[in-house]
């Protein structure tokens, strides 16, 4: 089974640039129910949103769906609620990591536009928060509550934020509160955006080799958990309603169990690649290993998805439909 997928890597790589927006532009006139296009029942299309756990997911997926089933898989580039809108209008199947988006929901699923479909838990459990390494909390003990933050906001100053703290968020596009939060605890704190994922863990990689005080949004699963001592901000846990003014929210992030989001014109399919897709789920474990390979030691990620399927052939083989025999 074990081959090299470089070239193929490449292929996918330009379609994953490429295919959503001439999709979009193909779609734009239709008048049919955009979700229901004819697709190549052969290839699916699967969303790759912008953080590198999405990715050892969307991955290791692709290459079983093509080298044990035999389909044509094209892994298209686009953030997060982009990824609804394609669903939504034909372009995309299935998005494998969705973090809440009830709005989105509204607006797609069966109650709205009805082109969208819940898949259910993937078996990643989801937690958002602020960070700060461990050894801030050593020095300064109080920091990881409310009122100790509120304290020590001063210990974060840049030269970019001046009087005020900084705090270091990842992508704009992201799922945040984080404005909302600020201004509910009065915090004097300024969100500065890394602008990507990996952009954010190469600056607090740097600040943490060097034990430079920062304060971060940032969430599980995810590698870097595993190779950095951090310890999340403490603060009242979340209610329902107490997010819903954007402007204010005098809570943490919700806990989110992550799920899977269909295209309801291919789940209707009930072919054996979303039969496949339904039945997947894994550990955050599982993710955050592929995630390692991947942004750690710099493997291409077909060849780090290649690596895991060799390596926990029971855990996949289960997510199979029954009727198809495995090339493997």
């Amino acid at each position: 089974m074990r081959r090299s997928r470089r070239a193929a890597s490449t292929e996918h790589a330009l379609v994953r640039l490429l295919a959503v927006g001439l999709a979009l532009m193909m779609v734009s006139a239709c008048a049919v129910r955009t979700d229901q296009i004819a697709r190549d029942p052969n290839t699916v299309r699967i969303a790759l949103n912008g953080w590198v756990g999405y990715e050892a997911s969307a991955e290791v997926l692709a290459y079983v769906l093509r080298e044990e089933m035999g389909y044509e898989v094209q892994l298209m580039r686009v953030s997060e609620q982009p990824s609804w809108q394609a669903l939504d209008q034909g372009v995309l199947d299935v998005i494998v990591e969705n973090w809440g988006h009830e709005d989105l929901m509204e607006l797609y699923g069966p109650e709205g536009n009805g082109t969208v479909v819940d898949g259910g838990p993937n078996g990643n459990e989801g937690v958002i928060g602020w960070y700060v390494p461990a050894y801030m909390e050593e020095e300064y003990p109080e920091i990881t509550t409310v009122e100790g933050l509120k304290e020590h906001t001063d210990l974060f100053r840049t030269a970019e934020t001046g009087d005020q703290g900084e705090f270091l968020g990842g992508a704009p596009g992201f799922v945040t509160q984080d404005q909302g939060m600020i201004d509910a605890f009065d915090l004097d704190l300024e969100i500065v955006y890394a602008g990507s994922e990996a952009s954010q863990i190469t600056e607090v990689r740097r600040r943490y080799a060097n034990e430079e005080p920062v304060l971060f949004y940032f969430y599980d699963p995810q590698w870097l958990q595993e190779e950095l001592d951090l310890v999340r901000v403490d603060f009242p846990d979340y209610e329902e309603g107490c997010a819903d003014d954007p402007s204010e929210v005098p809570c943490d992030y919700p806990a989110y169990e992550l799920n899977k989001i269909f295209r309801a014109g291919f789940a209707e399919t009930g072919d054996p690649a979303y039969q496949f897709l339904d039945n997947w789920t894994w550990t955050n474990a599982d993710q955050n290993r592929v995630a390692q390979m991947i942004a750690d030691e710099g493997m291409d990620p077909t060849d780090a998805a290649e690596v895991w399927v060799e390596e926990n052939p029971d855990v996949w083989r289960p997510w199979i439909p029954k009727d198809v025999e495995p090339a493997g």
